[in-house]
């Protein structure tokens, strides 16, 4: 008998364990190590997804553990009022790696908080209240950062903040305005705009936005897209806050994901890939902003706010990453892992797109390629079908679209394993097709 199979450990989650969204694998997680996770039966499953998509230098990496290690044992929490060198240090170490005008830095636990932070930030700084974002978003499950989440968890929990208005993101899969049989994104963000202006009441504070929005089913923003919504944002007297949950720290080929465009956010926030699976977060704004908060009186801090053993784990991060070239690695790979994912296409009719940057890969399952039409319950065979064969992948599924797998293994993966992963995919896919 399998030991995942322990009647024990599912009587206790079945009467002890909140449900918080989709199904529990029926599998005990025992271990991780690299690119990998073990269940109870000693059987290696493939992690695709880094985890929770944040674990970009794989699982169990020593130098993480070692710093983990040291601070557990000598300082790993303290009063919000207290400083210590590894938040000092983590601070300049962002400021000096992004551009002129990200200089002050605030660190926190998860990404929900770092948006909540920036949210008030540009509330305080403009003197204005409404949000504007994605409609397709994911920017937390707290309060205001779930105002500004529109692809799930809006219904049944009564109103969402006041000033909160969302424009479509541009979708180059399925287009909503064309010219010439293409994609017209900038008449996309005009009409956008048009209706923000229509329903807002003078009190535009901000645009919150992901570089590439992964659980709305890993789109990115066209290259000159940043720099227009920008345009729209400095024109309103908005902040433009950029959301780099998934796309900081080198997983799009860049170190941070708005560097492509040359375009610089007022507020950045980062946080999964930034702690490589630890809870750290952090918001990175200039110093004119931060000065003017603070003189309004600026209040945010959370019980885990400049945490040392987080700031540490991060500050090793930041290190690792640059000292391995880890971004153009990932641009390498993503180059690797997306010609693989095209040759299954060709094989398969069910695959209607693959997109994404670096090692951040949208895969969108359809019926046929031609019609576009989405098949949902084929997705979520391939998905099981994975996880059988010991491949684990994430698929989201929103209305209007198909289902969209969202590929992001560890920064650190190797040739082998990108091609353990697609072929895997492939035998899958063929045995849900069936």
């Amino acid at each position: 008998m399998s030991r995942n199979s322990d009647p024990k450990f599912w009587r206790d989650v079945s009467a002890h364990l909140i449900r918080y969204g989709g199904r529990f694998e029926q599998l005990i997680i025992e271990r991780a190590q690299g690119s990998f996770v073990y269940d109870a039966d000693g059987r290696a499953i493939l992690d695709f997804t880094s985890g929770q998509m944040s674990s970009i230098l794989g699982h169990g990496h020593a130098e993480i553990a070692a710093v983990v290690t040291e601070y557990a044992t000598n300082l790993d929490h303290l009063f919000s009022g207290m400083l210590s060198r590894p938040v000092v240090d983590l601070a300049r170490g962002l400021a000096e790696a992004t551009p002129p005008g990200l200089d002050r830095v605030m660190l926190l636990s998860t990404g929900g908080e770092s948006n909540e932070a920036a949210i008030k930030m540009a509330k305080l700084y403009t003197g204005k209240h409404e949000i504007v974002g994605f409609a397709q978003s994911w920017h937390g499950m707290t309060g205001g950062a779930a105002s500004a989440t529109y692809s799930a968890g809006r219904k049944g929990y009564g109103p969402a903040a006041v000033g909160s208005l969302a424009i479509p993101a541009p979708n180059s899969y399925r287009p909503r305005f064309e010219r010439n049989g293409k994609p017209d994104w900038k008449a996309e963000l005009e009409y956008g705009f048009d209706l923000v202006d229509s329903q807002s009441t003078g009190n535009l504070a901000a645009f919150l936005a992901e570089p590439i929005l992964s659980s709305g089913g890993l789109f990115e923003l066209p290259l000159g897209y940043l720099a227009a919504l920008k345009k729209k944002c400095e024109e309103r007297g908005m902040l433009l806050i950029l959301d780099e949950a998934q796309t900081g720290m080198g997983r799009t080929g860049h170190l941070f994901a708005f560097e492509r465009d040359g375009v610089v956010p007022d507020i950045l926030t980062l946080s999964k890939t930034l702690g490589a699976g630890l809870p750290l977060s952090a918001v990175v704004c200039s110093a004119e902003i931060e000065e003017r908060c603070h003189e309004r009186g600026y209040l945010f801090y959370t019980t885990h706010v400049s945490d040392p053993l987080p700031a540490a784990v991060g500050l090793k991060v930041l290190e690792i990453v640059q000292r391995d070239g880890l971004a153009e690695r990932a641009r390498v790979m993503g180059a690797r892992l997306e010609q693989g994912l095209r040759v299954l296409q060709n094989r398969f009719d069910c695959i209607g797109d693959v997109r994404g940057r670096g090692l951040l890969l949208g895969m969108e399952i359809v019926a046929d390629r031609a019609g576009k039409a989405p098949a949902p319950e084929l997705g979520a065979r391939i998905t099981r079908a994975c996880m059988d064969l010991g491949l684990s992948m994430n698929i989201v599924t929103l209305p209007g679209m198909a289902g969209v797998f969202r590929i992001a293994p560890p920064l650190t993966v190797s040739d082998a394993e990108i091609d353990l992963g697609v072929e895997l995919l492939g035998r899958a896919i063929e045995t849900a097709t069936r």
